[in-house]
C-alpha cells in the first residue's frame, strides 16, 4: 500500500460531525480515507477538533502530528476563520501558514488541502462570507503551489447545492457529503475507492418549507448565536474541551462495510 501513516488534521469537518455511527461515535470523511488506505501495516491518527481555526491547529495539531512521522497529512479547515472576525489578509496568511508548516514535516508526507465549497447561499448574512471563503479558497490554491501540496478542489462541486449532502444546520455535511468528500480526496491522490461516492444522487432534495426554516432557525441557528455570544463573554473558544478522537497512529478497528 502506498500510505502506512495517515494524519489527519482540521476541524468539525475532519472529527466527523453528522456523520454518525450506529454506535453514536463520529466517523467523517477522513475515517472514510482511512478504510479505503487500509492494510496490513496501515496506522490512522485524527487530530481534527470542533470549532478550531487554522491558527490554533497550527499551534495545537501541526506539532503532534510531525512527531508522528506520517507519510500522508491531509488538511481540512479554514472555515472557522471564515465565521470569525478575522481580517481577510489574516485569513491568507494563516491558510500559507499551516500549509507551509504541514509540507515541512522532517518525514516528508504527501500533503493534500482543499478548498471550500461556497456554501454562502445557505447561511445566515451570506454576502458576507462569499468574499471571505474566495479569500481562503484562493490562499489555499496558492499555498498548494508553492509547498507542493496536492489541491482537493471541491469550490464548484455542485453537491453544495444539494441538501441531502447536508446535516440538520445546513453547514456541516451529512454522511452522504462524508462520503462524497472522501471520494474526492481519494481521487485526488488516486487511490482506488467505490466511484458511486461520487456519482449524483438519484432524484432531487425536497423543497424546504417556510415550516422548516423556522425550525432551521429555531433549532440550529439561534442556539449557536447564543453559545457564540456567551463564549466571547466568558472567554471560551469553540473546542474548548475537546480533545482528538484519534491522537495516535493506530490500527482501523471497525469493518469495512461501516464505511458505505
Amino acid at each position: 500500500m502506498k500510505y502506512q501513516r495517515f494524519v489527519a488534521l482540521g476541524d468539525s469537518c475532519t472529527e466527523g460531525l453528522d456523520d454518525l455511527l450506529p454506535d453514536g461515535r463520529y466517523r467523517g470523511w477522513a475515517d472514510r480515507v482511512a478504510s479505503a488506505l487500509d492494510a496490513p501495516g496501515f496506522r490512522y491518527a485524527n487530530l481534527g477538533v470542533r470549532g478550531r481555526r487554522l491558527d490554533q491547529m497550527l499551534v495545537e495539531q501541526v506539532p503532534s502530528a510531525a512527531a508522528l512521522e506520517p507519510d500522508l497529512v491531509v488538511l481540512f479547515g479554514g472555515g472557522n476563520d471564515v465565521m470569525s472576525n478575522a481580517t481577510l489578509d489574516q485569513i491568507a496568511e494563516r491558510a500559507d501558514a499551516m500549509v507551509r508548516a504541514v509540507t515541512s514535516f522532517g518525514s516528508s508526507p504527501t500533503v493534500a488541502v482543499f478548498t471550500l465549497s461556497d456554501i454562502s447561499h445557505r447561511m445566515p448574512f451570506g454576502w458576507r462570507m462569499r468574499p471571505r471563503i474566495e479569500t481562503l479558497n484562493s490562499a489555499m490554491r496558492t499555498a498548494a503551489s508553492r509547498y507542493g501540496a496536492v489541491l482537493v478542489d471541491v469550490e464548484a462541486d455542485e453537491c453544495v447545492h444539494d441538501s441531502r449532502y447536508f446535516g440538520p444546520d445546513r453547514l456541516h455535511l451529512s454522511s452522504l457529503g462524508h462520503r462524497r468528500l472522501a471520494g474526492h480526496v481519494l481521487s485526488a491522490l488516486d487511490v482506488a475507492f467505490d466511484e458511486s461516492w461520487l456519482m449524483p444522487l438519484d432524484g432531487a432534495a425536497a423543497s424546504a418549507s417556510v415550516l422548516d426554516h423556522w425550525r432551521w432557525l429555531r433549532d440550529q441557528v439561534l442556539p449557536v448565536a447564543y453559545t457564540r455570544t456567551r463564549n466571547k463573554l466568558i472567554g471560551r473558544q469553540p473546542g474548548d474541551g475537546f480533545t482528538p478522537k484519534r491522537p495516535q497512529l493506530a490500527p482501523l478497528t471497525w469493518q469495512r462495510h461501516a464505511t458505505r
